[in-house]
């Protein structure tokens, strides 16, 4: 399995959030994760930040924000260029499909924990 470098986008160190156990899942299946949240904090030793920071050879995002929240990340995940941008459930948003493709970022409405269950992340 190729190890695909993932920011996770709204991670948060609440065991009942998803973005949680999506940066479990990712480090236990190998993944190397980068994580930004609202709190600092730890999940599975990775530390959740709460600015932008540098990010280089990102394969993807995947996101646990709103869309409005989004907003405030558009041209950060644009200039980090990933190759792809997962939208979990709930997060949803048109508006950025089209800025990312626009880009040549590929847009995936899925969910990182049963893509990573099914080995088709």
């Amino acid at each position: 399995m190729k190890n695909k470098k993932t920011l996770v986008l709204g991670a948060s160190t609440n065991p009942e959030r998803y973005a949680y156990k999506a940066i479990n899942m990712l480090t236990e299946k190998g993944h190397a994760v980068l994580a930004i949240g609202q709190k600092t904090g730890e999940v599975a030793g990775v530390k959740i930040h709460t600015k932008t920071i540098p990010l280089k050879n990102i394969d993807t995002v995947t996101l646990y924000l709103n869309p409005l929240r989004q907003r405030d990340y558009y041209n950060y995940i644009i200039e980090t260029k990933p190759k792809r941008v997962v939208f979990n459930p709930g997060t949803e948003n048109p508006e950025f499909y089209q800025l990312l493709q626009s880009n040549g970022i590929k847009v995936e409405v899925a969910c990182t924990l049963v893509l990573l269950a099914t080995n088709q992340y």
